[in-house]
């Protein structure tokens, strides 16, 4: 029998859980079921998680990786001037691109989030999801106003904040209505609203991911 690489299996495992608790829920995200859905038997589990609390911290970073890989910024360094509106419409859209490719994701987030903070002892991991949704979204901010020459009015945490709610609001409402008009729409009030929080960058000036951008 061919041995299953321990990374490997730890990426199946995560993704096993994702689809359990997209369609059945956190709490119906038992060893048991992660395994069953991966094809696993439950001495895998073991091997390679302590804990289900540690896989549904791994789930959290890798979705929140894959998050960070659809909102990174369409653009290069080499890319054409850009305005600032249209370089942060063109990032929500690679972000919206990645919630339509995988609403599953999107879905067992959510679950996970909205459970986090009804079971005891749990808000830690709901904080560190938002956490990490801020950082990821602080970066990308952040590397829009670097490509497009301009600078943000508010604080970069500031920025990130306005950034998540906004997407959040957005993935609900199409994850419920699946209606890929509405969201343009909502993505381009986004646009606008966010760029008119920008002015060109004053020479000598950049903008950088702030430190304290913790808290999607």
């Amino acid at each position: 029998m061919t041995r299953i690489p321990v990374a490997d299996r730890r990426t199946a495992l995560v993704q096993a859980a994702l689809r359990v608790i997209a369609r059945d829920g956190v709490a119906a995200a038992t060893t048991r079921r992660i395994v069953a859905e991966a094809g696993m038997p439950l001495a895998s589990f073991h091997y390679v998680f302590s804990s289900r609390d540690e896989l549904m911290a791994e789930l959290i970073e890798a979705a929140v990786q894959g998050e960070q890989t659809d909102f990174a910024p369409a653009l290069t360094a080499g890319t054409e001037a850009i305005r600032m509106r249209d370089a942060i419409r063109l990032a929500l859209q690679r972000y919206f691109d990645g919630v339509r490719a995988d609403p599953d994701r999107e879905k067992a987030m959510f679950e996970l989030t909205h459970w986090a903070l009804r079971e005891p002892g749990f808000e830690p991991l709901a904080r560190r999801q938002y956490a990490r949704y801020h950082e990821v979204a602080a970066q990308a901010a952040a590397e829009v106003a670097a490509l497009t020459g301009s600078e943000w009015m508010r604080p970069l945490d500031e920025i990130a904040r306005i950034l998540v709610s906004f997407t959040d609001g957005l993935t609900v409402a199409w994850l419920v209505t699946r209606d890929d008009t509405a969201a343009a729409a909502v993505m381009d009030v986004c646009a606008d609203a966010l760029a008119a929080l920008t002015t060109p960058a004053r020479a000598g000036s950049a903008t950088r991911p702030s430190t304290n951008a913790g808290a999607r």
